[in-house]
């Protein structure tokens, strides 16, 4: 089944380049090819994308005078980027798309996922704000339907599992941690599905030999897990419960698989890592992971 959520990130991608370097509507279409070409993966809706961004690029006026409407305060130019740009995907879908493919709710969701991962701090309560705003506006529409499906407990929600792994290397002298790059420039955890595993870290040894090319790592200890509910345009509400583990290397180069979202991978030392743009989420099991490599590294003297 197609994911549409990562559809959604590449429109966004798209659309933000577009709007930022001043582009017209047919270099938009070309980004967008180039864009899907390079981060889509092999389950992405094509025609999916095009038709959003094709739909987002035709109803640019309207967008925009709404958004002027919900967020007087807030002209469009002083409006960030890629705030800019999740409310015209948002709205899109919210007035424009077929409620039996896109649910009101699932438009505002989606968009205010959107807005958690790539915006700032205050991102993902402006975009709810306006999307609400409008949203009520509507009257609504289909906020009963909604209400059924929240009353549904976390326990009964599907459940997937994936493993995500802190892969270190020491060489001359020097820890190294491997990490992977996603299309938003943020630097991230190696993570992949593991449901079809015999244990979780063997999940995490499989998902590091095929994300990142190394085939001869040990699997250590556990440093942390959690668990979270996300909104998947087709399935609905999911529970989702992520393992991390400590995984040991030979220091040997990466070779990044290519799959949606990911564009760079590359070792860095323990000092440089301290400069680089994480996911608020991923931070406490860095953290953890190089305090345990650190008191190891300690130990040792």
């Amino acid at each position: 089944m197609a994911n549409r959520h990562l559809a959604r990130s590449v429109v966004l991608q798209t659309l933000f380049e577009w709007d930022t370097t001043s582009s017209d509507d047919k270099a938009a279409v070309e980004m967008l090819a180039r864009n899907v070409e390079e981060f889509g993966g092999d389950d992405t809706d094509k025609p999916f994308m095009e038709a959003l961004l094709q739909g987002v690029l035709a109803k640019k006026p309207d967008l925009d005078l709404v958004i002027e409407k919900a967020a007087p305060d807030w002209p469009l130019d002083r409006i960030a980027p890629i705030d800019r740009n999740i409310l015209r995907i948002g709205l899109y879908e919210l007035l424009f798309s077929d409620r039996a493919q896109v649910p009101a709710k699932v438009a505002i969701n989606e968009a205010i996922e959107l807005a958690k991962v790539f915006g700032g701090d205050s991102s993902g309560r402006f975009v709810n704000g306006v999307l609400g705003a409008v949203y009520k506006e509507l009257g609504e529409p289909g906020k009963d339907e909604v209400g059924k499906k929240e009353r549904v407990k976390r326990e009964d929600l599907p459940l997937e599992k994936l493993g995500g792994a802190i892969v270190y290397a020491e060489h001359d002298g020097q820890i190294y941690l491997a990490l992977v790059h996603d299309i938003f420039g943020r630097w991230t955890l190696s993570k992949g599905h593991i449901e079809g595993d015999p244990s979780p870290a063997q999940g995490v040894k499989r998902v590091v030999g095929e994300e990142l090319g190394l085939m001869n790592v040990h699997v250590e200890d556990q440093v942390g897990e959690n668990e979270y509910i996300a909104s998947h345009p087709e399935k609905g509400k999911i529970r989702k419960h992520v393992y991390f583990f400590l995984v040991s290397s030979p220091f040997e180069p990466l070779v990044l698989k290519k799959s949606g979202g990911l564009d760079d991978t590359k070792w860095f030392r323990l000092p440089d890592i301290l400069d680089l743009n994480f996911y608020d989420d991923m931070l406490p099991i860095v953290t953890a992971a190089v305090q345990k490599l650190l008191d190891r590294s300690s130990a040792k003297r």
